[in-house]
């Protein structure tokens, strides 16, 4: 317990030795309040100006009265907290204060008694104020003891740990006789004595419930266990057995308190029969549904794609697929008979929606594009004698007439495939006359070749002069060398001029 007194000279609790602390007593004051009181402290058992003598009464207190030698401990209140069940209490202690007057003195020269069955006691002695100081604060000491002595009370009536409720009031009890306190002690005394003895009561029925509990919930698991192997070995009613072993799985996770090995094996049981009743009903579906459930599923998925090919307009693909899906289909094995007889239908319907399509279109197709080869014939003859009338004098005037060829052309649309070749190369043709005739006229008129041209022959001229000089000084290797040099780039003139004069 943890004190805020003032110098004092007051026996432990535990080692019952003086000890001496240098905080004022009244509570809340400090070193500085008790600085500030007019006079000097008292030597101990001295008297103070002011302190009541020897048997007179502090005011306002009770007189003082012996404790019955067989009065009841007065019970602490305890309270439930709000919303607490009665099953699982959560009490609250609200400590109660005592009248220290009624349990103990301390006279003038600071030395402290508490009464007992036995007789007065001395306790200790108080040096820090006056006599009601000092005996307010050993009440306040009691009251500490004594809120501890109903919290073990509180625990003990909520069922918290029997076991250290009673370790800790015995320590309590063996503390008493030396307690540095003024109250009713031998109060205390027989409270904790009762908790100790109701302890191994309360113990005891802490066991034997939470064994009743741990038989119980091992039952339960038990029958659970019983029946999810019944259901393994015996139920086929594959669907209401599935769920009802879903619904024993979800109560089984529900119970606890079960011993850890017994639980470890129950549960080895459980998933066993579940595991056995899952392997027996696969077993069993799948060789009742294998042949026939996976031919109908089969040719399901071929009608399904079938119908959703069967508004396609890319002719020659889904022709192709169709072919495929008809090979799946024969090899898929047969189905149930009314089932097989209704796909079939189904697959043979999408079929024929898509060939009539197909070949409807294919007529209409065939006629428009001989129209069209036709229309590109006669465009061709009109514009191929307008273009090269262009030619010759007004190029932008052959690329114009190009150009409304072209887009003509495009918006006539396609033709028969054994035309094509023919129709697309006198169009080729055409195009590469206007594009020959630009090249040539680009060459002619291109600034940048004349002026390349004409740089070549310099260097020729530069060269053959300086042939002639070598040879007039007798150098006649570095005036071959210079005639070579020269004859070079005479050859790359030509070409140049070439170039550009060349239609």
């Amino acid at each position: 317990m943890t004190e805020n007194s003032g110098t004092e000279k007051a026996t432990h609790p535990d080692t019952g030795t003086a000890q001496q602390s240098s905080t004022p007593a009244t509570p809340g004051a400090t070193p500085a309040d008790v600085a500030a009181r007019p006079g000097p402290v008292p030597k101990p058992g001295a008297p103070r100006p002011g302190a009541p003598k020897p048997g007179t009464p502090t005011p306002g207190a009770r007189k003082p009265q012996a404790p019955t030698p067989h009065e009841a401990p007065k019970p602490h209140a305890i309270k439930h907290a709000p919303g607490a069940s009665q099953e699982h209490p959560h009490p609250v202690v609200v400590p109660t204060v005592s009248d220290p007057s009624r349990w103990g003195r301390v006279d003038d020269d600071g030395t402290a008694w508490v009464k007992t069955a036995e007789g007065d006691r001395q306790i200790g002695s108080w040096q820090a104020g006056d006599a009601a100081e000092g005996l307010a604060h050993f009440g306040r000491r009691f009251d500490d003891l004594a809120t501890e002595v109903g919290l073990l009370e509180a625990r003990l009536a909520a069922g918290t740990d029997a076991r250290k409720t009673k370790t800790a009031a015995l320590a309590l009890a063996e503390s008493l006789p030396t307690a540095a306190v003024i109250g009713d002690v031998d109060g205390l005394a027989r409270r904790l004595q009762a908790i100790a003895e109701h302890s191994d009561e309360a113990a005891a029925q802490a066991k034997e419930e939470k064994e009743r509990s741990r038989h119980e919930q091992t039952e339960r698991k038990e029958n659970l266990c019983a029946e999810a192997e019944q259901i393994a070995n015996d139920s086929t009613q594959w669907k209401a057995a599935g769920d009802r072993l879903r619904e024993i799985l979800d109560e089984w996770k529900t119970i606890r308190g079960v011993d850890r090995k017994v639980d470890d094996a129950l549960w080895r049981r459980f998933s066993k029969a579940r595991e056995a009743f899952n392997r027996r009903r696969g077993a069993h579906f799948a060789e009742l549904d294998r042949e026939r459930a996976a031919a109908k599923s089969r040719k399901e998925e071929l009608c399904v794609r079938a119908e959703e090919l069967s508004t396609s307009t890319d002719w020659a693909g889904t022709a192709s697929v169709f072919r495929d899906l008809l090979t799946e289909w024969k090899a898929a094995g047969r189905a149930p008979r009314e089932a097989d007889d209704q796909l079939w239908r189904r697959f043979k319907n999408a079929q024929d929606v898509f060939f009539g399509a197909r070949n409807s279109a294919a007529s209409e197709r065939d006629a428009e594009f001989e129209e069209n080869a036709t229309a590109k014939l006669e465009l061709l003859s009109s514009f191929e004698h307008r273009i090269a009338a262009h030619l010759e004098s007004d190029l932008d005037g052959a690329r114009t007439e190009l150009r409304h060829l072209q887009e003509k052309w495009d918006e006539i649309g396609k033709v028969p495939r054994e035309r094509m070749q023919e129709l697309e190369g006198r169009l080729r043709g055409i195009e590469k006359q206007v594009r020959d005739a630009a090249d040539t006229q680009w060459r002619r008129t291109d600034p940048e070749a004349v002026a390349r041209a004409a740089q070549f022959r310099e260097r020729v001229a530069q060269f053959e002069e300086q042939a002639a000089k070598a040879q007039a000084a007798g150098r006649t290797r570095d005036a071959d060398k210079a005639l070579e040099q020269a004859q070079q780039w005479r050859e790359w003139a030509e070409a140049a001029e070439g170039a550009v004069t060349r239609r």
